[in-house]
């Protein structure tokens, strides 16, 4: 097969002493409640060799998961909308200065706590620590995606929470298909691996550096899936 990069994306990638050729495999928009595995079967099995792996979309698993919360079940109290005004905006995603992600922590991790790290958050700008509020509220905060429809306007009307048990997922795909999958919350800025499969080799390090460009590109591409193959050459 030929590997094809998205533009201003490369192919090939070198991660310490070897060489990795990415493919961003491009699927149908996705729906909610669909089977990765199907999808998996569709459009990874034909093209996929032994040793290689997938990088799959966290997203999309949360999507075949059913892992969604709507704003029509929310109400965005007093609270989150006064602490969403003092949230950083970000380029990554939707932050807590969305009142609906910030409704959503505090529904999740209690008013005090929500309070505590709002406290602390701000305390720790001063002295130019980025980040802090997410790691007190934690990884479901911090994933959570959706609640904007700039890209598809069904994302408006939801937000989407990180998979259930990624390395279960994982370790399943392998099992039924024998591909060797990781799944990961990735952007422009940043690479997060929520969970592999036991067969996978590599340390998490390692896979966040073969995709530290991330070769998926953005939603409108509709590549949800990265092939990774060592190259030989």
């Amino acid at each position: 097969m030929e590997f094809k990069a998205l533009d201003g994306k490369q192919v090939e990638v070198q991660v310490n002493d070897k060489k990795y050729l990415r493919h961003a495999i491009q699927t149908h928009y996705i729906q909610l409640g669909e089977s990765y595995i199907d999808i998996i079967e569709k459009y990874v099995k034909p093209i996929y060799e032994e040793n290689d792996i997938i990088s799959i979309s966290e997203k999309i698993i949360s999507l075949c998961q059913k892992r969604v919360v709507y704003k029509k079940d929310m109400k965005v109290g007093p609270l989150a909308k006064f602490l969403s005004k003092f949230a950083m905006r970000s380029d990554a995603g939707v932050g807590v200065d969305n009142p609906y992600k910030m409704q959503f922590a505090i529904n999740l991790c209690g008013r005090l706590k929500v309070i505590w790290a709002a406290i602390a958050g701000g305390f720790c700008k001063i002295f130019r620590k980025r980040g802090v509020f997410y790691k007190i509220v934690g990884p479901e905060v911090s994933g959570l995606d959706g609640f904007y429809g700039h890209v598809f306007k069904e994302y408006s009307e939801f937000g989407i929470r990180i998979p259930h048990d990624s390395k279960g997922v994982c370790n399943e795909i392998y099992e039924k298909l024998g591909v060797k999958a990781m799944i990961v919350d990735a952007n422009d800025f940043n690479v997060e691996i929520l969970g592999k499969a036991d067969s996978i080799d590599y340390d998490d390090e390692v896979l966040r550096k073969m995709i530290k460009d991330n070769p998926a590109g953005q939603e409108k591409t509709l590549t949800p899936i990265v092939l990774i193959r060592e190259s030989n050459k």
